[in-house]
């Protein structure tokens, strides 16, 4: 007999709670790998390329929609418009990868106690991001959209170039501060954080209510891929001299420093009412529940 399985559903606020908390924790995240020097080692270069662990373990937590689209929506307010300066059509490539991968990820985890499970996922969130990304910047250079040729006349030496960055920054950051930070959080934040902002755990039987269960699925698949290709046409326009939205305050780039504190202060600030909003409506449910018992 097959077990019936129930749906991970959340009210309103609780969709914007997981949006809003992920949008100011990611982009106060953001805002400190500004601060952290990269490290030169010979040809290769050590950098903190994001704090991913963040959107993952939401996203691992919750449902994987809200916490990522969040996250990607924190790294463009907090990391480019507060700092007086947009993209335009190019951040959509960025915002489309990185939301796609963090959801994936999210939902490759039916049972977020399962730290194998967990860390595969971890690693494979950065890993997609970071190939998509370099997949982009290799078809850029190889359409002539972008000139970067490190060897003269040799266009296919951006494909060494680009192997290397996605080495190093699933190497480096996607192990130091995505696989394991992950691998340590998810697990014992599960069951634990979840009554506190007045939610239950999602466990292994519950599916979406947007549909599909826990796991992968063709239909994902193929709408990851379509996703994928908005991206590069989006990046592809955008080099091309399609900037559609670009823009930069000024006095932005000299003034760097100070509107890098105060997105953090902001972030911060946002981060700081959203949980403790969620934490006084949850203490209220509770009270409440307790008085209906009595």
């Amino acid at each position: 007999m097959s077990t019936l399985k129930t749906r991970y559903t959340l009210t309103q606020s609780q969709k914007m709670m997981i949006f809003v908390l992920s949008m100011s924790l990611y982009g106060l995240s953001n805002m400190f790998t500004e601060l952290i020097p990269s490290v030169q080692l010979g040809p290769v270069e050590l950098s903190v390329e994001y704090f991913a662990f963040i959107p993952l373990t939401l996203c691992m937590l919750f449902h994987p929609l809200y916490a990522a689209v969040g996250a990607a929506v924190g790294e463009v307010i907090f990391g480019e418009l507060m700092l007086g300066q947009f993209g335009g059509l190019g951040e959509l490539e960025k915002f489309i990868t990185f939301s796609l991968a963090m959801y994936i990820a999210g939902r490759m985890v039916s049972d977020p106690k399962n730290r194998r499970q967990v860390g595969i996922a971890a690693i494979s969130g950065v890993a997609i991001h970071q190939f998509c990304s370099s997949v982009i910047d290799i078809v850029k250079v190889w359409v002539g959209v972008e000139e970067l040729e490190a060897v003269k006349g040799l266009a296919e030496s951006i494909v060494i170039i680009e192997g290397v960055g996605f080495l190093n920054d699933v190497l480096f950051s996607g192990i130091l501060f995505a696989l394991l930070p992950t691998m340590y959080l998810v697990p014992r934040l599960y069951g634990k954080i979840e009554p506190l902002l007045g939610m239950k755990p999602r466990e292994r039987n519950m599916q979406y209510a947007s549909g599909g269960g826990n796991r992968l699925s063709p239909k994902l698949a193929v709408g990851g891929i379509l996703l994928a290709l908005v991206a590069l046409g989006a990046e592809l326009l955008s080099e091309s001299g399609w900037s559609i939205g670009e823009f930069e305050l000024p006095g932005a780039e000299s003034n760097e420093a100070m509107l890098i504190w105060i997105s953090m202060l902001a972030a911060a600030l946002i981060a700081a009412l959203a949980i403790i909003f969620t934490l006084r409506r949850a203490s209220r449910r509770r009270q409440e529940a307790g008085q209906l018992d009595g």
